[in-house]
């Protein structure tokens, strides 16, 4: 994919249109945040475009955050059984083990989402990329005792982190290899 991948160069040469065509997905159906995103160019490197995703995240007042968590799917849920997640979704909960769990698994799945998005009001977000099966179980067991506001925080900074391959996917980092920010 590295041969497909702009340059930071390419990417400040997009118009408001391209941009959104490309970016979109950087945050799971997010149109509204790449147009707010757009708004930061010329990009200086790799580095900056992603701290402008993260920034306009930051941004947001509560119900905003709360709007980015709600346009993820549940892992392993409807839609993935569906095969009807975005090919990063699909690729991400695929390279996560969250497409081939048993019987039991996705009960269990099943159970600790709806758990979850019943207390919430919005799915369990974490960044597959980063986690397999039993993580991301032990990830929704702990999470639903965190108070509302700590997990809108904690799953913002997920979707950071997922934002951040999804454009290392897209992006070239200008030649320093580096490892996802911990934010």
């Amino acid at each position: 994919m590295s041969a497909n991948k702009m340059s930071i160069e390419e990417v400040n040469a997009l118009s408001y249109e391209e941009f959104i065509a490309r970016f979109q997905s950087i945050v799971e159906h997010g149109m509204l945040i790449a147009g707010a995103v757009w708004s930061y160019h010329p990009f200086l490197d790799f580095r900056h475009l992603h701290k402008s995703f993260c920034d306009v995240m930051d941004s947001l007042p509560i119900c905003g955050k709360q709007a980015i968590l709600r346009c993820h799917p549940n892992l392993a849920g409807k839609l993935a059984q569906q095969g009807k997640l975005t090919a990063e979704s699909q690729r991400e909960q695929a390279g996560a083990g969250l497409l081939g769990l048993t019987d039991d698994q996705r009960q269990l799945m099943n159970e600790r989402n709806d758990a979850y998005r019943n207390k919430f009001s919005f799915p369990f977000v974490i960044c597959a990329r980063e986690n397999r099966v039993e993580a991301i179980l032990n990830g929704l067991q702990n999470r639903i005792k965190n108070t509302e506001e700590r997990e809108i925080h904690t799953g913002v900074e997920e979707v950071k982190k997922i934002s951040y391959y999804r454009l290392l996917d897209l992006v070239q980092t200008g030649g320093s290899e580096f490892s996802p920010p911990r934010l």
